[in-house]
């Protein structure tokens, strides 16, 4: 048995092949119940009272613990620990160390219930799959997980297969007001908490949907076809099922493994401008977002070519909400007053001249690498707004962003966080301002 925690946590996920993921509220509450749980749950409860998240003072193996019983939960109890893993800035390197496993490893389906969903996804066109489907698999997510095959012609592919009752399981995570609550304070500070969870839910429960990621898997392809940086993996819909995603394989380096290569600050530059582009400029030049930005969902190249593998949390806006954000963006850089409150009104916001101080300071920590000129590295402790966010809770609430606006946070702390790994300097204001211009037609969709 492995000394190091982390590979001793990486062998125990490995080693259970038994779990069912519980979709029962019931179920779901009586699995947290272990007392390696508690102790982490318990460190996650602090969020809901404003608190930083005290996940340092327990020990590796209470971590792993958490790590496990999210796992086992998967669904929304394992989103959060992903989302922690790499956007809180509270986190000492080991906690953070064991939580990103999360990003990619979790206790594993049994191959025979993979095996049944296939079948009953592919019909026959399942005899195909298995063939080549390599037993153990290659990650295993909050939704699914993805096994490598081969096509008839040798192609390569990744065959992602959803959690059997994973859908049952994120309808019954939104009936525990806590979990709920939590998720809330740390994707979105100042949204509505009743609006959020019926948006949350919605979001969550399409990302089960494999047939409706594809489409969307598709449609970012057509937008960045000939990007020289940014890549999409093509599907193969004729091994695709409502439960079942294939795509072509790519090899890649993860973050950790590309930053540990010690690669240069052009490929740093590239990859940051790469990532900026999917996820910003999808938004303002198409109305359209790929709302996971977490490391997981990301493979790069020695150069800094990106590849983006995961397209399940999308969310689309009207061409006014967008010019809306962009007008927000551009009066945070300037600071003025009036134009920030149009902007936020125009968005939703219930009441944006109330306490605008308070609104002033959040959006300055939301728009932050905005906010200095010229070209530098996003500092890592600027990644990340949610502590500065969460002891002024009460009063960014009387703001009552739209629920659908939620995942935009997500957006700016992830991919912040993401960037500040990176280190890559560049002017981000002089970046926003590109992207927010009509696209190039090469990204024509």
């Amino acid at each position: 048995m492995p000394s190091d925690p982390l590979q001793q946590l990486l062998a125990a996920l490995a080693a259970r092949e038994d779990v069912e993921v519980p979709t029962t509220t019931l179920g779901r509450l009586r699995r947290t119940a272990t007392a390696g749980a508690r102790a982490g749950l318990g460190a996650l409860a602090g969020r809901l009272r404003g608190e930083a998240l005290a996940l340092g003072g327990l020990s590796p193996q209470a971590v792993a613990g958490l790590v496990e019983s999210l796992g086992e939960l998967k669904g929304v109890a394992m989103k959060v620990g992903q989302i922690l893993s790499h956007v809180d800035g509270s986190l000492d390197p080991q906690a953070r160390a064991l939580l990103a496993v999360l990003q990619r490893h979790a206790q594993p389906t049994p191959f025979s219930a993979i095996e049944r969903t296939l079948r009953e996804d592919l019909g026959p066109r399942a005899e195909a799959v298995l063939a080549t489907l390599e037993r153990v698999p290659a990650a295993t997510a909050s939704i699914g997980q993805v096994h490598r095959a081969r096509r008839e012609d040798g192609t390569p592919v990744a065959v992602k297969v959803r959690h059997p009752g994973i859908d049952a399981a994120i309808r019954a995570d939104f009936k525990v007001a806590a979990v709920g609550t939590l998720l809330a304070r740390t994707l979105a500070p100042g949204i509505d908490v009743q609006q959020f969870l019926v948006e949350a839910q919605a979001r969550f429960l399409e990302e089960c949907d494999y047939a409706l990621e594809a489409s969307r898997q598709q449609r970012f392809a057509r937008l960045f076809a000939g990007h020289p940086h940014l890549h999409i993996p093509a599907v193969h819909p004729d091994w695709c099922g409502p439960r079942v995603l294939t795509t072509t394989w790519v090899d890649g380096l993860r973050l950790e493994a590309f930053l540990a290569s010690a690669p240069p600050a052009a490929a740093r530059e590239r990859a940051s401008r790469a990532l900026y582009e999917f996820y910003l400029g999808a938004l303002y030049r198409h109305g359209l977002f790929n709302a996971d930005p977490h490391p997981g969902n990301l493979l790069l190249g020695p150069g800094g070519d990106v590849t983006v593998l995961d397209h399940g949390c999308v969310r689309e806006f009207e061409p006014e909400v967008v010019a809306a954000l962009v007008a927000l963006a551009r009066a945070v850089r300037r600071d003025e007053p009036r134009p920030i409150q149009d902007a936020l009104t125009a968005l939703g916001a219930a009441d944006a001249t109330r306490d605008f101080d308070v609104t002033r300071g959040l959006l300055r920590g939301f728009y932050a690498p905005l906010l200095v000129p010229g070209r530098h590295a996003i500092p890592a402790d600027r990644a990340v707004a949610l502590g500065e966010t969460a002891s002024l809770k009460k009063r960014i609430l009387r703001l009552r962003l739209p629920a659908r606006l939620m995942f935009l946070f997500r957006i700016r702390f992830g991919l912040y966080a993401v960037l500040a790994q990176l280190g890559a300097e560049l002017d981000w204001a002089a970046l926003e301002d590109e992207l927010a211009q009509p696209a190039p037609a090469r990204a024509l969709d």
